[in-house]
């Protein structure tokens, strides 16, 4: 297939490159696009470099085009690219509108058969809650959900990556710390603020989690409460998540469903302290899941911990996973 990767010199678009090369995706082209100031660099795929090329206002020459480079871009261009390509955006340009399908491979692959050539890949933090929820959502049926996120620094790309880093040097050298892209600093702090404040007291990020939710299971009655922090870690978000569920459930029960899972790690052995961490999840495809216990407030309820790369199963590997989608669609 011939792929356009756009937004390539950001930190999904680099993953994205990452991933074509590392699960050998049949690429017979590849054109790289982004904006005007980083257009001209080099970036290596399959041990050749290929250079980036300014973003043109045409259809791009490409089977598929893998977009990662903002809702605005997104929202004017991928109809235009929608009329030669296939458009996996990861943007939330397109993840509301019911024409277009919003997709986890391992949850809801029959849902590209009804794409008008753009697909969208779910919030970050969404795909990485339903790899472990669909499971035991099909298992022992979901109807209300309570998650607390821990999201790092590169949810909000490479300058939240670089601002972090930085106000840490700047911490521990005693100069003061500045930030921009996130509403605090975020070094040694947490940030109870990621997106915008909506009418109700979420934030739009909080809400998404609700939305894409529902979406991506196809169950509009699953009621999902979120509140989303920003912690200091650079990479993976993890969530705290409480399920109550229509029929009874054992955490051993939990445990055999999930060991099961596609893209899922099941890390639960607490007695020799291994459970989902940032630092053992960063770089690894599958999503970690583990301290799976009784729901001390719900009859039929659990309680469990999700860590899963923001940077892979959070964007640039599902959008991969995607094209594998269609790539395996005869015709």
């Amino acid at each position: 297939m011939r792929v356009a990767v756009v937004g390539a010199t950001g930190a999904v678009g680099r993953e994205i490159l990452r991933v074509l090369e590392q699960r050998e995706f049949p690429v017979s082209e590849l054109r790289l696009y982004a904006s005007a100031r980083s257009a001209g660099r080099s970036l290596s795929f399959r041990g050749q470099e290929v250079t980036v090329e300014p973003l043109p206002e045409t259809p791009l020459p490409a089977d598929v085009v893998l977009a990662s480079a903002g809702g605005g871009v997104s929202k004017q261009y991928a109809p235009l690219w929608a009329k030669e390509s296939v458009v996996i955006d990861n943007s939330s340009a397109f993840r509301y509108d019911p024409e277009v399908p919003l997709v986890v491979p391992e949850v809801n692959p029959e849902a590209i058969r009804k794409h008008k050539n753009i697909i969208a890949n779910p919030n970050c933090t969404t795909a990485i809650l339903v790899m472990a929820l669909f499971p035991l959502h099909r298992a022992f049926r979901a109807r209300r959900v309570i998650v607390s996120t821990y999201q790092s620094a590169s949810g909000a790309g490479a300058s939240g990556m670089e601002e972090l880093l930085e106000g840490t040097r700047s911490f521990l050298e005693g100069r003061p710390v500045e930030h921009r892209v996130f509403a605090h600093p975020l070094p040694f702090n947490v940030i109870p603020h990621i997106d915008t404040f909506q009418e109700n007291g979420y934030t739009r990020e909080e809400m998404k989690v609700l939305w894409e939710t529902q979406k991506i299971i196809g169950d509009p009655t699953i009621r999902v409460s979120c509140t989303a922090v920003r912690v200091p870690t650079l990479r993976v978000h993890a969530e705290a998540v409480t399920v109550e569920f229509e029929r009874p459930v054992s955490p051993e029960a939990a445990r055999e469903v999930l060991r099961q899972a596609p893209g899922v790690d099941l890390v639960d052995d607490p007695a020799q302290r291994r459970y989902p961490l940032p630092i053992t999840a960063t770089g690894k495809f599958n999503v970690e899941v583990g301290r799976i216990r009784r729901s001390l407030a719900f009859d039929n309820g659990l309680d469990f911990f999700v860590a899963g790369d923001q940077l892979l199963k959070g964007a640039a590997l599902n959008a991969v996973q995607i094209a594998e989608l269609l790539a395996s669609v005869p015709g």
